[in-house]
């Protein structure tokens, strides 16, 4: 397969991110219900390259885990935004997989697991996750409830987590994105209609016809983002808001 170069990550890397509420998605404390089950796509959704295009192997860690270096010397990891959202999700309780078509899975869940995620930074008495949701649609599955009081001390206290970990569930092989959803349905039980998918080819919005609701990613999943898919999926279970995208004030009612 022809090698084309890597897109540089956004400016910022996991190893110096500074995590605030600017990347905490309103709709996860917003009261309101979210999906059952949170599922992303790797290549330029949560990285800005193809795995199975740009990274040649073998790899090795660079700066404490938080990225990867390749035979080429050439650097890989997460889009910025990545980190803080990994975080937010798993501390509010929200199950989390992934679903990929890469040529290349194992070499996809080799850099998943070699990349860590370290413990968001925050300033003293203030907290920089969401509580754990008390939104009636959904459990916390696979997470446990994490108290996010006092968090400077625990940042300081709590050890990388390497990112296929904050995964409760994985698809990541070639071939219609339908049949990652159909192994993910059976894996944690949920039913397609309590999915959400972001993912940036628009052909794998073909997940809609089994009940999915697709975001779709323009280049590198942000807060917006994920704010916009849970007022998509929303609207479909009969909540309205604002303009489309979602809104963070007014008054929130069901049709």
């Amino acid at each position: 397969m022809r090698r084309r170069p890597a897109e540089p990550p956004v400016p910022g890397s996991p190893s110096t991110f500074i995590d605030s509420s600017s990347h905490i998605p309103v709709t996860y404390t917003d009261g309101l219900p979210l999906p059952q089950l949170l599922i992303f796509d790797l290549d330029h959704t949560l990285w800005p390259f193809w795995i199975d295009t740009n990274v040649i192997p073998p790899l090795r860690a660079k700066d404490k885990n938080t990225k990867a270096e390749d035979k080429f010397h050439e650097i890989f990891t997460f889009f910025t935004p990545v980190p803080s959202l990994l975080h937010a999700s798993y501390g509010a309780g929200i199950p989390m997989a992934l679903a990929s078509r890469t040529e290349t899975p194992d070499l996809a869940v080799q850099l998943l697991k070699l990349l860590h995620v370290p413990p968001p930074t925050v300033s003293q008495n203030s907290t920089s996750l969401p509580p754990t949701p008390t939104n009636p649609s959904f459990s916390s599955g696979p997470f446990p409830s994490q108290s996010h009081t006092n968090s400077t001390k625990s940042s300081s206290t709590t050890p990388p987590k390497r990112a296929y970990d904050f995964f409760a569930h994985t698809a990541i092989f070639p071939g219609d994105k339908r049949t990652h959803m159909a192994k993910l349905a059976k894996a944690s039980g949920v039913g397609y209609n309590d999915m959400l998918f972001f993912d940036d080819e628009l052909p794998n919005m073909n997940v809609e016809t089994l009940g999915v609701t697709f975001w779709h990613i323009k280049e590198g999943i942000s807060r917006e983002d994920v704010d916009s898919g849970i007022w998509e999926w929303r609207r479909r279970r009969g909540y309205h808001d604002g303009p489309r995208g979602g809104s963070t004030n007014g008054e929130w009612e069901a049709r």
